[in-house]
């Protein structure tokens, strides 16, 4: 199979490199089965495509930007998860394993390649992290544009929906008229709000990449176009380092997903990689991380993958199963594993399934 991509057509090909001595790389591992699986494909036959010289960032980019392109499950990329506005917008970021530089975005607005502006961020900038308008300025200045409307007829009619049925489910509290059945605009009630408010979300299908290239360094990246029906300018997870993900090459990476304005509280991704530094297994590793905010916010759905520098991995996840695609090695196709949420009150999880670490 030929991989067709702008960026990796534009690597410069040279004679096939030598495998490496590990035989589970090079290793793709991102969240999420079904349509995200199109990702770990690409990522991974970047790596190996005959005389390809790509590298790990180069792999998290294409993974990244073809579920961009192919709208995964209407939670990455344009055309999904509009906000009160029904406007669609894009966070992204991108990590290098071995130097630990970043570079991200938050409420892109009508660029479509988020990550590709997550990586120039890191590329061109001193900076981590550029939002809204002026991260737009800033993607058109380095050609990644050109600016346009990322709404689709589909987004806009389902917040139209949305709004015809008095924003039910939006995220204001504190507010009046009631925000469980008026649309706004609002104002504050002359009383106290509910602070630290938890609340689910009413998407959260985020895909964040991990990636061990031939030569053994690493990478990672996370893009999503957010919740539904968010206030208009909120930022989630996915842009934050160390809670969308996260990577040291020295230990390994992580990718994470779900209720995204709790889960940056926590920086579970920074946890994960710490837990691995600290000798845990990539299932342990994420399984603390999980536990640590179950036992703040015990309706909290999560999902935590986690990979060692080995190759070896694991993941964890509460209030759903969660799924998580891997492919690595001389591995002729994708693997999807499922992992059963653990429980909120004994931290256990709720089925019992075997390690899916090895390859």
């Amino acid at each position: 199979m030929t991989l067709y991509h702008p960026l990796l057509t534009s690597l410069l090909l040279l004679p096939s490199l030598a495998q490496a001595t590990n035989p589970r790389i090079p290793f793709v591992i991102n969240t999420w089965g079904g349509p995200f699986t199109a990702a770990t494909d690409a990522a991974y036959l970047a790596l190996t495509s005959s005389g390809s010289l790509a590298t790990a960032l180069d792999a998290v980019e294409i993974g990244c930007s073809t579920c961009e392109d192919k709208q995964c499950d209407g939670t990455v990329g344009f055309g999904g998860s509009p906000d009160e506005a029904c406007e669609t917008t894009l966070d992204a970021m991108i990590m290098d394993g071995t130097s630990v530089r970043t570079g991200a975005v938050a409420g892109l607005r009508r660029i479509k390649r988020a990550i590709s502006v997550a990586r120039a961020v890191m590329r061109y900038t001193r900076h981590s992290l550029l939002v809204g308008d002026l991260a737009t300025k800033f993607a058109v200045e380095m050609r990644l544009g050109p600016e346009e409307d990322l709404s689709t007829e589909e987004s806009r009619r389902r917040c139209e929906e949305w709004r015809a049925g008095g924003c039910t489910g939006n995220y204001r509290v504190g507010v009046e008229p009631d925000p469980e059945t008026n649309c706004g605009p609002y104002t504050p009630l002359p009383v106290r709000g509910l602070d630290g408010y938890g609340g689910g979300q009413m998407s959260h299908d985020t895909i964040s990449m991990v990636v061990i290239d031939r030569e053994g360094k690493m990478a990672a990246g996370t893009s999503t176009n957010g919740a539904s029906f968010k206030v208009p300018g909120r930022v989630g997870d996915g842009p934050i380092v160390g809670s969308g993900s996260y990577v040291d090459g020295e230990v390994g990476g992580c990718g994470a997903t779900g209720d995204g304005d709790i889960m940056l509280r926590f920086l579970p991704c920074y946890q994960a990689v710490e837990n691995l530094r600290r000798g845990m297994t990539p299932t342990e590793a994420a399984e603390d991380a999980v536990r640590r905010m179950l036992r703040k916010f015990p309706e909290i759905s999560s999902g935590i993958v986690v990979v060692n520098n080995k190759g070896e991995h694991g993941a964890a996840g509460s209030g759903w199963t969660f799924t998580y695609a891997f492919r690595g090695g001389d591995m002729n196709a994708t693997e999807v594993v499922s992992v059963p949420p653990l429980s909120a009150v004994s931290g256990q999880s709720t089925e019992a399934y075997g390690e899916p670490g090895e390859i």
